[in-house]
């Protein structure tokens, strides 16, 4: 007897694929027999220009969820738009040397910021309060005339808190700073920060493909390449670009645009049905400024690792998956002043456009049974 799939509630790792995704990736993963498909975009014949041109389409449905005024560069992923958004613009920052973060960034800014930090930039990581927000007073004495970047989260991934991140850019321009936003979980699910200089995004957190993501970049903002070659991609990031990758993001951009407000309706609905199920467990962050498809919760006296074996039904989290197996504990936990034991006995679930009340109600019920087996 087939075992069943678990219940999947890990929506801030990765997302299900659309099918729209799907169908828009298919006609570009190739087919042989008829030599169609397959073509490098960057190739001057017939073949090469239809796959520039489903490139140029996805590039275009992925704007348009962006703020006027700017262009997509597409790269790997997140991780690589946001270390191509610190690193390519400070080498055209001097004299300004310093980078203003906060606590509880994802490690693609934190790592990359230290790394600046150890090449001679000076770096100022701001703290969170026990609700997870940065003190736009802090911030304000911390970004000055020679802040040459201001790095923030829109959506925490760990803790799905909602950064004051139009604030935080105006800071930034009234210090004659750039601002670079980590939109990760936020892109197509809440609004953008308009004045933002950058902005970096994730095909697989909208349920497009893994392996693409993209950096936006406003009118204006010098950036130098990361990665050296042929000079595709605006000469900003050499390298031959995927047609199907692309066409999967633009196509799952497209939808994320066209369903936001019954996604966004189907999410409150959820998160509603969550805290009525776990409402013996204590949210982390603040559930005012949050989006509302991430919960991080803790139970007192709760071991996770125990509960993640033993809840064997439910694909959930003990934190973010960039960090799983790492035995660090939680920095974004830890940043909220968490003590060592709450940060141990914190879950995370993610859901969304796919997840229905019933998933939600029986991996209530299989998490809470387990949990407490162990608390009694």
């Amino acid at each position: 007897m087939a075992i069943p799939a678990p219940i999947y509630l890990d929506y801030q790792a990765t997302t299900p694929l659309a099918p729209e995704a799907l169908a828009a990736m298919q006609p570009w993963l190739g087919d042989p027999a008829s030599n169609t498909g397959w073509a490098n975009p960057h190739s001057a014949h017939s073949a090469g220009r239809k796959a520039a041109a489903a490139v140029e389409v996805a590039r275009d449905q992925i704007a348009a969820l962006m703020p006027p005024g700017g262009r997509i560069v597409f790269t790997s992923g997140a991780t690589e738009a946001l270390n191509l958004g610190l690193r390519g613009v400070l080498a055209g920052q001097a004299p300004r040397r310093k980078i203003v973060t906060i606590a509880t960034e994802h490690a693609a800014v934190i790592d990359t910021c230290v790394w600046l930090e150890s090449h001679g930039h000076d770096l100022h990581i701001l703290p969170v309060g026990s609700d997870g927000l940065v003190d736009l007073d802090q911030a304000r004495g911390a970004i000055s005339g020679d802040t040459a970047i201001v790095a923030a989260m829109l959506v925490n991934n760990e803790i799905g808190v909602i950064q004051p991140v139009d604030a935080l850019a105006d800071l930034a321009h009234a210090a004659g700073a750039l601002f670079l936003c980590d939109a990760v979980q936020g892109y197509g699910r809440v609004p953008l920060p308009h004045a933002a200089d950058m902005i970096a995004i994730s095909a697989h957190k909208i349920h497009g493909p893994k392996g693409i993501g993209a950096l936006w970049v406003r009118e204006g903002v010098a950036i130098e390449p990361l990665i050296h070659g042929g000079g595709q991609e605006q000469g900003l990031r050499s390298g031959t670009l995927s047609p199907a990758l692309c066409a999967g993001f633009g196509a799952a951009a497209r939808v994320a645009g066209s369903r936001h407000q019954d996604d966004a309706a189907h999410v409150a609905m959820l998160q509603q049905t969550a805290l009525r199920h776990f409402a013996d467990w204590q949210v982390n962050g603040s559930l005012e400024h949050r989006y509302p498809g991430n919960l991080n919760l803790h139970c007192p006296r709760l071991d996770v690792s125990r509960l993640l074996s033993d809840v064997r039904g439910v694909a959930f989290s003990a934190g973010s998956a960039c960090a799983s197996g790492s035995g660090r504990p939680s920095h974004v936990l830890t940043a909220l002043g968490l003590p060592s034991d709450k940060v141990r006995s914190s879950i995370r679930l993610g859901f969304g456009r796919y997840t229905t009340v019933d998933e939600i109600e029986r991996a209530a019920h299989l998490i809470n049974s387990a949990a407490m087996n162990q608390t009694g």
